[in-house]
């Protein structure tokens, strides 16, 4: 596990920034008004308190430009209908564990799922804000076996460990798809563990349109793709907790969660049940037995009526997008190794160029620390408080229940 520094306070804002974040958004915004007296304003606020707000108008609009700037996001050709929920003021773990969970039941929408993004209080000078350790609101659980094997998805196996630690009890007879608790930590509280409910979970169980020994293999996923370790940094302001999502493509779920050698690995599970000839690479055995995991989530998701997209259909929008960025005079930064599918690269028209760099203004961006917390947790530092009554108790870890249509702002 990587030794983890203890979060400082946050600095002040970049004045430098924060003007042109929001000359951008006027820039993009013409018709907003008031362009003068609102640059005066930040101004006057970051020289005499050393931050600012952002408006309501900028908040929506800077998260949707950080889906826009996402350069490892294939997904972006819908942008602009970003959900905001505007959850600034929130600053205590009970409550922002709540607020999560009524993310996820706004995003599921009945397996139409919404992009969302909940937006908790930014970091300000001299105090931190909270922070999620979970790399996505909805992670399972690994458990390491006598022999040496692992139940449940492996990336997870060193989190599940710590929050088991921290007081987590996972279920009586653990399975390979164990929701893990979420963990908020604040810095008056520390971090604090929160069980998600049946009803904040929209999971899709597998089968396959023609192997009906498929659905034998028990697996399933979860609807929302819901990332909640990066922070939203815009005009030199940093939300350290705001989770977004959008929907899945197929091969995220089907070319690599469940057939990534250090995830589920079951190429070779499905490869056999198949019947393939497995003596020699040269057989392509690992290539159809994907092919297949893929068939099945895509057949199994739309048969639940629950949103995914192929890598096909998902490629060609993705170069509407570039094609509208570029009539709107703005370039398309884009990762080659992340938007080009883990499958059939090449049978996508995404493959056959090259993209923009990076783009300055509002990212979603993680940090070592961040990375780390959510795949290993957090040793015991002197900082941190673990209450006994912060552990995980099934028969009271989710109190009311949350109003999933709280503090949206709808795209205009």
């Amino acid at each position: 596990m990587p030794s983890l520094p203890v979060p400082s306070a946050s600095r002040e804002v970049d004045l430098d920034e924060a003007i042109e974040f929001i000359e951008q958004f006027y820039s993009e915004n013409p018709d907003a008004g008031g362009r003068a007296s609102r640059v005066a304003r930040v101004r006057s606020s970051v020289l005499t308190t050393g931050s600012y707000q952002h408006t309501m108008a900028e908040l929506a609009w800077g998260a949707r430009v950080a889906w826009r700037n996402s350069a490892r996001c294939i997904g972006r050709l819908y942008w602009n209908s970003l959900q905001i929920r505007d959850l600034r003021t929130i600053r205590d773990a009970d409550n922002v564990a709540q607020h999560c969970r009524a993310h996820l039941q706004f995003a599921q929408n009945e397996g139409k799922i919404r992009p969302v993004v909940s937006i908790f209080a930014p970091e300000t000078p001299g105090r931190r804000a909270p922070q999620i350790w979970n790399e996505q609101l909805i992670r399972y659980a690994a458990y390491r076996r006598s022999d040496g094997s692992v139940l449940g998805d492996p990336r997870y196996l060193a989190f599940t460990d710590n929050v088991r630690g921290m007081g987590w009890r996972p279920p009586a007879q653990p399975t390979a798809f164990d929701v893990l608790p979420l963990v908020i930590e604040t810095p008056e509280e520390g971090p604090r563990l929160y069980g998600l409910a049946a009803s904040d979970v929209l999971e899709v169980p597998l089968s396959h349109p023609e192997f009906r020994w498929f659905q034998e293999l028990g697996l399933r996923w979860h609807a929302v793709p819901a990332i909640s370790n990066m922070r939203l940094r815009m005009g030199s302001i940093s939300y350290p907790a705001a989770p977004f999502n959008g929907w899945y493509m197929g091969t995220e779920i089907g070319a690599r969660n469940f057939v990534d050698v250090d995830r589920y690995n079951m190429a070779g599970v499905v490869a056999e049940r198949m019947g393939l000839d497995m003596s020699s690479e040269q057989t392509l055995w690992r290539d159809r037995a994907v092919i297949e995991v893929n068939r099945a989530v895509l057949h199994s998701f739309n048969a639940a009526g629950v949103t995914i997209t192929d890598h096909h259909t998902e490629s060609q929008r993705f170069l509407t997008h570039v094609a509208k960025e570029e009539r709107a005079g703005r370039g398309c930064p884009a990762d080659w190794s992340w938007i080009v599918p883990p499958i059939s690269g090449a049978l996508t028209p995404v493959f056959h160029r090259y993209y923009d760099e990076p783009a300055a203004g509002p990212q979603f961006v993680t940090d070592p620390e961040a990375t780390a917390l959510a795949l290993y947790g957090r040793p015991s530092r002197h900082d941190a408080v673990y209450r006994p009554d912060s552990a995980y108790h099934p028969e009271h870890a989710y109190g009311p229940e949350p109003d999933p249509f709280a503090a949206v702002s709808r795209p205009v």
